[in-house]
């Protein structure tokens, strides 16, 4: 899968939780809860949507690794390979 893809499936599964969110509005250094607003419970559902989308179980700990777009694509592209 291409940073691409993992870039629009992000995108898409952020604006299913937060449908006010379009992904236009975001930029690559967006922080998710700081910038863009999303509480704790979505994080948790984005979390979950990624897991399911993609297969990709991501450990709380990990979290931080998925705060702005940029570092979730890459931190799921390194999940993916």
């Amino acid at each position: 899968m291409t940073d691409k893809e993992i870039r629009e499936i992000f995108l898409k599964e952020l604006n299913k939780i937060a449908p006010d969110i379009g992904p236009d509005d975001v930029s690559d250094d967006d922080h998710i809860q700081d910038d863009l607003e999303l509480d704790s419970m979505d994080v948790l559902n984005l979390v979950t949507a990624l897991d399911e989308a993609l297969g990709v179980s991501i450990p709380e700990v990990d979290y931080p690794q998925i705060e702005t777009l940029a570092k979730a694509v890459q931190y799921l592209s390194s999940k993916l390979q």
